[in-house]
Protein backbone atom coordinates (compact mmCIF):
# COMPACT_ATOMS: atom_id res chain seq x y z
CA UNK A 1 0.00 0.00 0.00
CA UNK A 2 2.96 1.96 0.61
CA UNK A 3 4.04 1.31 -2.55
CA UNK A 4 1.19 2.51 -4.26
CA UNK A 5 1.14 6.01 -2.66
CA UNK A 6 4.91 7.02 -3.40
CA UNK A 7 4.00 5.72 -7.20
CA UNK A 8 1.14 8.25 -7.57
CA UNK A 9 3.04 10.60 -6.02
CA UNK A 10 5.13 10.59 -8.73
CA UNK A 11 3.71 10.89 -11.35
CA UNK A 12 1.82 13.84 -10.07
CA UNK A 13 4.77 14.86 -9.90
CA UNK A 14 6.07 14.18 -13.68
CA UNK A 15 2.99 15.85 -14.88
CA UNK A 16 3.98 18.99 -13.44
CA UNK A 17 7.36 19.28 -14.31
CA UNK A 18 6.90 19.14 -18.41
CA UNK A 19 3.74 22.65 -17.46
CA UNK A 20 6.77 24.75 -17.01
CA UNK A 21 7.33 24.69 -21.03
CA UNK A 22 6.70 28.24 -22.33
CA UNK A 23 4.82 28.81 -25.50
CA UNK A 24 4.15 31.25 -27.51
CA UNK A 25 1.92 32.41 -30.92
CA UNK A 26 2.87 35.34 -33.11
CA UNK A 27 0.99 36.42 -36.91
CA UNK A 28 3.60 36.17 -39.24
CA UNK A 29 1.55 37.76 -41.94
CA UNK A 30 0.89 40.71 -39.90
CA UNK A 31 4.89 41.14 -38.97
CA UNK A 32 5.20 41.35 -43.06
CA UNK A 33 2.79 43.60 -43.98
CA UNK A 34 3.21 46.19 -41.40
CA UNK A 35 6.41 46.51 -40.34
CA UNK A 36 8.69 49.29 -42.54
CA UNK A 37 10.80 46.83 -43.89
CA UNK A 38 7.74 44.94 -45.69
CA UNK A 39 5.60 48.56 -46.31
CA UNK A 40 8.90 49.61 -47.97
CA UNK A 41 8.97 46.18 -50.21
CA UNK A 42 5.70 46.52 -50.74
CA UNK A 43 5.62 50.02 -52.07
CA UNK A 44 8.87 49.51 -54.00
CA UNK A 45 6.99 46.38 -56.03
CA UNK A 46 4.05 48.21 -56.63
CA UNK A 47 5.80 51.25 -58.29
CA UNK A 48 7.67 49.03 -60.29
CA UNK A 49 4.64 46.67 -61.17
CA UNK A 50 2.73 49.82 -61.98
CA UNK A 51 5.78 51.38 -64.26
CA UNK A 52 5.77 47.74 -66.26
CA UNK A 53 1.89 47.85 -66.64
CA UNK A 54 2.22 50.95 -68.11
CA UNK A 55 4.58 50.09 -70.75
CA UNK A 56 2.78 47.00 -71.67
CA UNK A 57 -0.39 49.40 -72.41
CA UNK A 58 1.78 51.29 -74.39
CA UNK A 59 3.01 48.91 -76.55
CA UNK A 60 -0.53 47.17 -76.57
CA UNK A 61 -1.94 50.16 -78.21
CA UNK A 62 0.97 50.52 -80.63
CA UNK A 63 0.41 46.75 -81.81
CA UNK A 64 -3.75 47.73 -82.05
CA UNK A 65 -2.66 50.62 -84.39
CA UNK A 66 0.03 48.74 -86.26
CA UNK A 67 -2.87 46.04 -87.04
CA UNK A 68 -5.20 48.50 -88.01
CA UNK A 69 -3.21 50.35 -90.58
CA UNK A 70 -2.08 47.19 -91.95
CA UNK A 71 -5.99 45.79 -92.07
CA UNK A 72 -6.88 49.85 -93.67
CA UNK A 73 -4.24 48.58 -96.54
CA UNK A 74 -5.63 44.94 -96.92
CA UNK A 75 -7.49 45.99 -100.31
CA UNK A 76 -4.95 47.94 -101.65
CA UNK A 77 -1.15 46.29 -101.05
CA UNK A 78 -0.85 43.33 -102.54
CA UNK A 79 -1.27 39.92 -101.02
CA UNK A 80 2.88 38.67 -100.53
CA UNK A 81 3.42 42.53 -98.94
CA UNK A 82 0.36 42.26 -96.97
CA UNK A 83 1.48 38.83 -95.62
CA UNK A 84 4.94 39.76 -94.61
CA UNK A 85 3.40 42.86 -92.54
CA UNK A 86 1.10 40.88 -90.98
CA UNK A 87 3.78 37.82 -90.32
CA UNK A 88 6.13 41.10 -88.94
CA UNK A 89 3.36 42.15 -86.81
CA UNK A 90 2.91 38.50 -85.26
CA UNK A 91 6.77 38.58 -84.59
CA UNK A 92 6.76 41.88 -82.52
CA UNK A 93 3.03 40.33 -80.68
CA UNK A 94 5.17 37.38 -79.82
CA UNK A 95 8.21 39.70 -78.42
CA UNK A 96 6.22 41.32 -76.66
CA UNK A 97 4.44 38.82 -74.90
CA UNK A 98 8.29 36.91 -73.98
CA UNK A 99 9.10 40.34 -72.68
CA UNK A 100 5.85 40.31 -70.41
CA UNK A 101 6.35 37.30 -69.18
CA UNK A 102 10.10 38.02 -68.82
CA UNK A 103 9.09 41.43 -66.86
CA UNK A 104 6.63 39.26 -64.47
CA UNK A 105 9.20 36.35 -63.62
CA UNK A 106 11.82 38.76 -62.61
CA UNK A 107 9.27 41.02 -60.77
CA UNK A 108 8.41 37.89 -59.02
CA UNK A 109 11.91 36.63 -58.18
CA UNK A 110 12.48 40.49 -56.57
CA UNK A 111 9.31 39.96 -54.47
CA UNK A 112 10.55 36.49 -53.19
CA UNK A 113 14.45 37.59 -52.80
CA UNK A 114 13.06 40.40 -50.53
CA UNK A 115 11.09 38.39 -48.84
CA UNK A 116 13.28 36.00 -47.73
CA UNK A 117 15.78 38.61 -46.61
CA UNK A 118 13.00 40.13 -44.60
CA UNK A 119 12.22 36.56 -43.33
CA UNK A 120 15.61 35.82 -42.16
CA UNK A 121 15.84 38.60 -40.50
CA UNK A 122 12.35 37.82 -38.38
CA UNK A 123 14.03 34.24 -37.78
CA UNK A 124 16.96 36.03 -36.46
CA UNK A 125 14.84 38.03 -33.92
CA UNK A 126 13.09 35.08 -33.32
CA UNK A 127 15.95 33.12 -32.35
CA UNK A 128 16.96 35.90 -29.96
CA UNK A 129 13.71 36.78 -28.64
CA UNK A 130 12.92 32.96 -27.88
CA UNK A 131 16.95 32.73 -26.50
CA UNK A 132 16.21 35.64 -24.06
CA UNK A 133 12.92 35.28 -22.99
CA UNK A 134 13.53 31.01 -22.50
CA UNK A 135 10.40 30.13 -24.71
CA UNK A 136 10.32 26.63 -26.24
CA UNK A 137 8.02 26.65 -28.72
CA UNK A 138 6.72 29.32 -31.20
CA UNK A 139 3.43 28.65 -33.35
CA UNK A 140 1.99 30.74 -36.30
CA UNK A 141 -1.56 32.63 -35.40
CA UNK A 142 -2.73 31.02 -38.86
CA UNK A 143 -2.16 27.44 -36.32
CA UNK A 144 -4.25 28.50 -33.61
CA UNK A 145 -7.84 27.79 -33.11
CA UNK A 146 -7.84 29.49 -30.04
CA UNK A 147 -5.44 31.07 -27.13
CA UNK A 148 -4.81 33.66 -24.54
CA UNK A 149 -3.44 36.97 -25.70
CA UNK A 150 -1.21 37.35 -23.27
CA UNK A 151 0.67 34.52 -24.97
CA UNK A 152 0.66 36.51 -28.49
CA UNK A 153 4.30 37.90 -29.19
CA UNK A 154 3.69 39.31 -32.01
CA UNK A 155 4.24 43.15 -31.83
CA UNK A 156 6.87 42.98 -29.55
CA UNK A 157 8.25 40.92 -32.53
CA UNK A 158 7.41 43.62 -34.75
CA UNK A 159 8.57 46.02 -32.63
CA UNK A 160 12.30 44.64 -32.46
CA UNK A 161 12.09 44.21 -36.35
CA UNK A 162 10.99 47.72 -37.05
CA UNK A 163 14.53 48.66 -35.12
CA UNK A 164 16.67 46.34 -36.47
CA UNK A 165 15.50 46.60 -40.29
CA UNK A 166 13.86 49.78 -42.04
CA UNK A 167 14.54 48.93 -45.22
CA UNK A 168 15.07 45.89 -47.58
CA UNK A 169 16.88 46.39 -51.29
CA UNK A 170 15.06 44.57 -54.18
CA UNK A 171 18.02 43.65 -55.78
Amino acid sequence: MKKFFILIFFLFNINFAFAEEKIVYLDINKIINESKAGIKINEQLKKINDKNIEDFKKFESKLKSEEADILKQKNILKEEDFNSKVKALRIKYDAYNEKKINTNSELKKMRDNAANKLLTAINEILKEYSLKNSISLMIDKKNIVIGKTQLDITNDILELLNKKISNISLN
